[in-house]
């Protein structure tokens, strides 16, 4: 991050100094919540978790060259200590931002947030230097940590941002106030936790809420085929750019299919011109990714062939989401188990089909979390897609999900052999050993706790004779 005194660290945050024997001594290196990052000059934020408690490592982070740990109480080394660790990390990042100047793109979205968010990041850092969301660190924390990663010399900074609850966007928002403010769509993630889609489009509405007006550059980027996001356009004062496939967006996509291997290719249009793309990630549903991605970057001046050169170069930057790998022996795994809802479930199947060109398919599915009252439903009906696109092998893994996944199937008319339930990872991996024949193509996917990314893993080690190591 920039350079700041330990003195006027202290200040922004509202914190005392312990242990500090030079005020001016300066944070020159990273902002880290992980001892194991601690350098010279980096600044170690110590939070109390339910099993580990960062101040006591801050003796090891000092000897290992951090200028001084941020944290609640007193340690025995240099320390600006608060009262609120967590509101002193957003203070910080609140305060760098706002002086560094760099233009702040903010994403968010029911599904595809972080595809986008790579999308974004790899279509503008063609034209100037770009700090970005690593993975999905899109939290209270994970959004300052990243903003602090921010130079004198970064222009812009593209964050993702997450919700569980209505406000949390506002917050965010205010402790990195975005230029840009892109809105995906509103789907059925964290559907639980919301009460329904109308409260996760008031959720998600509050980043155009939080934008500078059209007179001061606030851009307010919306999805032209979703309803509910069309219709935040209400609720900013910021310019209004629409993307999607309807003929009303001013950025969108037309043309659009797949290619043999399942890889979207469409002509990109935007107000000041048209050019071809085909992209290198899989799967149709990122065409709304890489049109949303478009709109911003022509937003911040990029043109039309610029960009869809920089969307037919993306490639996939976060781990597990439709990481396609194909074994020697012809079978071809596709992880996408870093989570799933019911609209990523949905369009991940559709990509299995598209990809496959007639070869066998597998379909391994997992429970779908914080779905509330509609799991059952949405359960039931991502069973009953498998067998509508004719997906050749439905394996459902776990417990109560799984089975509603295995009872959609059932229900859809799957009474063969075409589904089946297993109790966990490793039996999937035993039946997948058993019954995988070269050719067949293999996808993986399910929410974050279900740990599915282990039998796409399993399914990649191979055996001196080519058979799959389970582990």
């Amino acid at each position: 991050m920039i350079t700041l005194s330990l003195a006027e660290i202290a200040e922004v945050v509202g914190g005392r100094m312990h242990d500090i024997p030079d005020a001016s001594a300066q944070v020159t290196g990273p902002v880290v919540r992980d001892s194991r990052e601690a350098g010279p000059g980096s600044l170690f934020v110590a939070f109390v978790g339910e099993r580990v408690d960062g101040h006591d490592f801050a003796a090891a982070v000092v000897e290992a060259g951090a200028a001084a740990v941020l944290g609640s109480r007193p340690v025995g080394v240099p320390a600006i200590v608060v009262e609120d660790v967590q509101a002193a990390l957003g203070a910080l990042a609140r305060h760098v931002v706002r002086r560094l100047g760099t233009t702040l793109v903010a994403l968010t979205g029911s599904a595809g947030k972080t595809s986008t968010k790579d999308l974004i990041a790899q279509v503008l850092r063609r034209r100037a230097p770009t700090v970005f969301t690593p993975g999905s660190l899109n939290n209270e924390i994970g959004l300052p940590l990243t903003a602090l990663t921010a130079t004198d010399e970064t222009k812009f900074l593209v964050l993702e941002m997450g919700a569980r609850g209505i406000g949390h966007i506002r917050y965010l928002c205010e402790l990195t106030p975005p230029k840009v403010g892109l809105v995906l769509n509103v789907g059925s993630a964290h559907i639980g936790e919301f009460g329904g889609r109308e409260q996760i489009a008031q959720a998600k509405g509050e980043l155009v809420e939080a934008l500078p007006p059209a007179e001061e550059g606030g851009a307010a980027i919306l999805n032209a085929d979703d309803p509910l996001v069309r219709a935040m356009a209400s609720r900013t004062k910021a310019k209004v750019v629409l993307f999607g496939e309807s003929d009303e967006a001013d950025v969108r996509g037309e043309n659009v299919r797949l290619t043999d291997s399942g890889q979207p290719s469409f002509r990109l249009h935007t107000p000041s011109g048209a050019s071809d793309v085909t992209m290198r990630l899989y799967g149709e549903h990122h065409v709304s990714n890489a049109l949303a991605a478009a709109a911003v970057a022509h937003e911040l001046g990029m043109s039309a062939d610029e960009i869809a050169t920089a969307l037919s170069e993306a490639g996939s930057l976060s781990r597990w989401r439709m990481e396609v790998t194909e074994r020697p022996d012809g079978v071809t795994v596709v992880n996408d188990a870093y989570n799933a809802n019911p609209e990523s479930m949905k369009a991940a199947l559709r990509a299995l089909v598209a990809m496959s060109k007639g070869r066998r398919t597998w379909a391994v599915l997992g429970k779908m979390a914080e779905l509330g009252d509609e799991a059952l439903a949405e359960h039931d009906a991502v069973g009953r897609l498998a067998v509508r696109l004719n997906v050749s092998k439905l394996v459902a893994v776990g417990g109560r999900e799984a089975r509603w996944l295995q009872l959609g199937a059932y229900n859809e008319g799957s009474w063969g052999e075409e589904s089946v339930h297993v109790s966990d990872a490793q039996a999937a991996v035993h039946l997948l050993r058993s019954e995988l024949r070269p050719g067949d193509v293999v996808l993986v996917k399910a929410s974050r706790s279900v740990g599915l990314e282990s039998v796409a893993t399993a399914l990649l080690e191979t055996g001196t004779e080519g058979e799959v190591a389970a582990r």
